[in-house]
């Protein structure tokens, strides 16, 4: 069986035993019962005329329900009768919703944890980065499939979608908390470090066209705070703007850096040799011979 055909079967609940290669036979009772059908019902109703498909749908239903109804010939009851004692308790409930057919494709997850349907993108679990996996995609659906296990679904967009459709839980822990910065709080911060910090915040936000492109600084700059404290941060930020109106992150760590180093002890002198190569006046004062 095809992919479709075995997925129509499966959501049904139901089995497909196909007919064997040049084996005629082992459709002959199926093919009987559509014949018997086309007999009964299309050829009573050859000489009608109908002008819309909701009028051929009600004669198909009335001769069909005249075929379950009519007795068989060579065993007591009906079809329906049949049906009933001996099927009825054997038949599922139909799905909400009637299947739909899939396309199927396979792709590797990139570094960015995004699959395409060819249109827009959707985000799977980052883990799943390299990682290939099966894509389903219906009208309304996009499945993401591994070693046939369905990972994740998202509501398949009918229009391209310049963002791609990203789940935070699929997100490492760090591209999370991204989704919580605001510049609000950024500058909340800087006013509880102290004013040159708050000055090279604001320069962060506003250095770029939009906000964001300065979030990724004003993290670098909370990180610095946590590892040398607010204190050396904003002495760092004073000395920065004192030279420069274009602060950056770099110069700041250098700053840091320098300021938490211990002040080098002097070399001491080595006065085996305190005249060196050359020998002044007063080298030859003391009554120096040369050799």
């Amino acid at each position: 069986m095809n992919e479709s055909y075995r997925e129509l079967a499966e959501y049904y609940g139901t089995a497909i035993v196909p007919a064997r290669v040049r084996k005629p036979q082992d459709k002959g009772l199926v093919e009987r019962s559509v014949n018997f059908s086309t007999t009964w019902i299309t050829a009573a109703l050859r000489e009608r005329k109908f002008f819309s498909f909701a009028e051929v749908r009600d004669a198909v239903a009335e001769g069909l329900e005249v075929i379950n109804t009519k007795p068989f010939q060579k065993r007591p009851g009906s079809r329906r009768e049949a049906y009933i004692s001996e099927e009825k308790e054997f038949m599922l409930p139909l799905p909400k919703c009637p299947y739909e057919p899939s396309v199927w494709k396979q792709q590797t997850v990139g570094n960015d944890y995004l699959i395409s349907d060819g249109l827009n993108k959707y985000s799977v679990p980052f883990d799943l980065i390299g990682e290939q996996v099966q894509i389903r995609l219906t009208k309304e659906l996009v499945e993401i499939y591994f070693k046939g296990s369905r990972i994740t679904s998202h509501k398949r967009l009918e229009n391209y979608s310049i963002q791609p459709i990203v789940k935070p839980e699929h997100m490492p822990d760090n591209h999370r908390e991204y989704l919580n910065y605001n510049s609000d709080e950024f500058r909340r911060w800087a006013e509880n470090v102290g004013g040159s910090t708050e000055k090279v915040v604001k320069y962060f936000l506003i250095s770029g066209g939009v906000p964001e492109q300065g979030y990724k600084a004003c993290v670098s700059l909370t990180k610095l705070s946590k590892r040398y404290g607010k204190k050396k941060l904003e002495d760092a930020c004073e000395r920065m703007l004192t030279f420069s109106s274009t602060p950056s992150i770099r110069t700041i760590t250098t700053l840091l850096k320098n300021s938490s180093e211990p002040n080098k002890p002097a070399v001491a002198s080595d006065d085996s040799n305190k005249y060196g190569i050359t020998r002044g006046a007063a080298y030859w004062k003391k009554g120096g011979e040369s050799k």
